[in-house]
C-alpha cells in the first residue's frame, strides 16, 4: 500500500486536498521507475507533504573540464558527467495559486556542507547565488508536480533544453553559451542518455 492511500480525500478540502492528489500521483507515477526516487520531506500539520526530496539517478553533464578557464577564447572545455542528482521541491503557504508556485532546486551542498554535483544544464543556474534553481516555465498553477519532475529527467538527458537567449530564457546565459558555442558543435549534449526507466 502506497502511504498516500492512508489519508481519505473525503476529509480534506481546499490546499490539502490538492497536497493529498499531488502526493498520490507522484507515487503511483514514480513507483516503477528506477531513475527517480521520491520522498517527503517536510509535511504540515496535517500529515500532508510541502516539501519532496527527488533523487534522479541519471547520467548526465555536472560541469566542465576547465572550469576555471570558462569562456576564455579558444579553451575547450569538455563535460563532465555524474550519476546522482538531488533535487528539492517546496511546496509555499499559497501553493497552488501563480503567485506562490513549487519551487524546484537542486541542492548543491550535502549535509556537512560540502559541494555535490548539480546539473549543467542551460534551463538550471549553475552559477550564482540561485544556483540549482530549476526554470520550468509551467504553464499555470494547474501543472501538476509530476509533469515537473519528469521534464527535469528529461533535462538531465539533454531531450529538452533551451539555450537561445530568447523567451522563455535559460536560467543559466553561461551554460547556455556553452551548449551553443561547445556543446552541441562538438555533440557533447548527445550523449548515451538512455536508461531503464521500469524495473
Amino acid at each position: 500500500m502506497r502511504e498516500s492511500e492512508r489519508y481519505s480525500d473525503k476529509v480534506y478540502r481546499g490546499r490539502n486536498r490538492r497536497l493529498l492528489y499531488e502526493w498520490r500521483l507522484l507515487e503511483e507515477r514514480l513507483e516503477n521507475r528506477r531513475d527517480i526516487l521520491c520522498r517527503v520531506a517536510k509535511r504540515n500539520a496535517e500529515g500532508l507533504p510541502i516539501a519532496y526530496i527527488v533523487n534522479y539517478q541519471i547520467r548526465s553533464i555536472c560541469g566542465v573540464e576547465q572550469l576555471e578557464c570558462f569562456g576564455e577564447p579558444g579553451v575547450v572545455n569538455k563535460p563532465i558527467f555524474a550519476n546522482d542528482f538531488q533535487m528539492r521541491i517546496e511546496l509555499p503557504d499559497g501553493y497552488p495559486s501563480i503567485d506562490a508556485q513549487a519551487e524546484f532546486r537542486f541542492v548543491i551542498n550535502d549535509e556537512a556542507g560540502q559541494s555535490i554535483p548539480h546539473p549543467w544544464h542551460p534551463n538550471i543556474r549553475y552559477f550564482g547565488d540561485f544556483a540549482g534553481r530549476v526554470c520550468l516555465n509551467m504553464n499555470d498553477s494547474y501543472t501538476d508536480l509530476v509533469w515537473g519532475v519528469e521534464r527535469i529527467a528529461d533535462y538531465l538527458r539533454y531531450d529538452v533544453y533551451h539555450a537561445v537567449s530568447e523567451p522563455p530564457y535559460p536560467e543559466d546565459l553561461k551554460v547556455a553559451s556553452w551548449v551553443i558555442r561547445q556543446g552541441e558543435p562538438n555533440e557533447w549534449i548527445y550523449f548515451d542518455q538512455k536508461q531503464d526507466i521500469e524495473s
